[in-house]
């Protein structure tokens, strides 16, 4: 959507384009505070083109948390509430409200119904914990039509390893019928899935590692001396985090089950983790481990 349709002072308009942000789809993607400091606005400024932005994508239905006003003394200007609107319109705005599953109903219970498709998902985790096993996994599940969870679309996986997992890949097309018991069981065998996964190979990319963090906080899984390598900066660009844990060789005899996927944070999910195995099928959450 073009600034010359938001309902703003020219000044502000001119200085948002100074900006470099080209639309309000851009402008909501800044919080308040980068705003302020791109732009140089005022704080009063810089929630005026925020109301503005929001107001105009939402539409001129807008429901608020304060419901319709009526009666002598109603407010007109009641602030709405943003999540509360969204909730109440998925109807008008289906694709707001996907999920892409996982492959598996525990770990889609755990992520409130699938991985979110707007924002950033990130999974961290420590070595052999099981990500390029959820990686791959997701490579095929988003392949299967919307009613099974998938999008009906193809992937692209960027490796930054020697070599791409090709013959683990391989097994897990073969056992898909049975991973996925919720689908028709000729289903997986119609789906060309080796032909709609792109690899690319990076070699200079630095993957999402994890380091043994001395002050364990919300970057890293409670509890754990473990987080992110990549620090508070890319924290701040991401709608969820996913932390995979697995037990080393010396605590095999203690603790929480081998293998946990949990929920870091997200602003639409509790602080949550399941336990779940890597079988040949492919990744599944143990029922009845959801904890949070």
């Amino acid at each position: 959507m073009d600034l010359d349709h938001l309902e703003l002072n020219p000044r502000i308009v001119a200085a948002i384009r100074k900006a470099k942000l080209r639309s309000a789809e851009e402008v909501l993607r800044v919080s308040g505070p980068d705003l302020q400091r791109l732009t140089g606005l005022s704080g009063p400024d810089v929630q005026r083109v925020l109301r503005a932005v929001s107001a105009r994508l939402r539409g001129s239905s807008v429901l608020t948390g304060a419901g319709p006003a009526q009666g002598h003394g109603a407010r007109s200007d009641a602030v709405p509430s943003p999540a509360l609107d969204l909730h109440l319109q998925r109807d008008r705005f289906p694709e707001q409200h996907q999920r892409l599953s996982l492959g598996c109903p525990v770990l889609d219970r755990l992520l409130g119904g699938g991985l979110p498709l707007e924002g950033i998902t990130e999974l961290a985790g420590r070595s052999s914990a099981g990500k390029t096993q959820l990686a791959l996994q997701l490579c095929l599940a988003v392949q299967f039509p919307r009613q099974y969870g998938g999008l009906e679309a193809g992937a692209v996986y960027v490796c930054t390893e020697d070599a791409f997992p090709n013959k683990r890949l391989q097994q897990l097309i073969a056992l898909q019928p049975r991973l996925r018991t919720d689908a028709p069981g000729d289903l997986a065998g119609k789906l060309p899935f080796g032909d709609r996964i792109f690899i690319e190979h990076v070699a200079t990319v630095v993957t999402e590692a994890v380091e043994e963090d001395a002050a364990p906080g919300p970057l890293g899984a409670p509890g754990a001396r473990l987080a992110p390598a990549l620090g508070i900066a890319w924290a701040n660009q991401l709608l969820l985090r996913l932390m995979a844990d697995r037990r080393r060789p010396e605590e095999a005899g203690l603790g929480p089950p081998a293998r946990t996927l949990r929920v870091v944070f997200a602003p639409h999910l509790p602080t949550s983790s399941c336990s779940y195995t890597v079988n040949p099928e492919g990744v599944r959450g143990t029922p009845g481990t959801q904890s949070g």
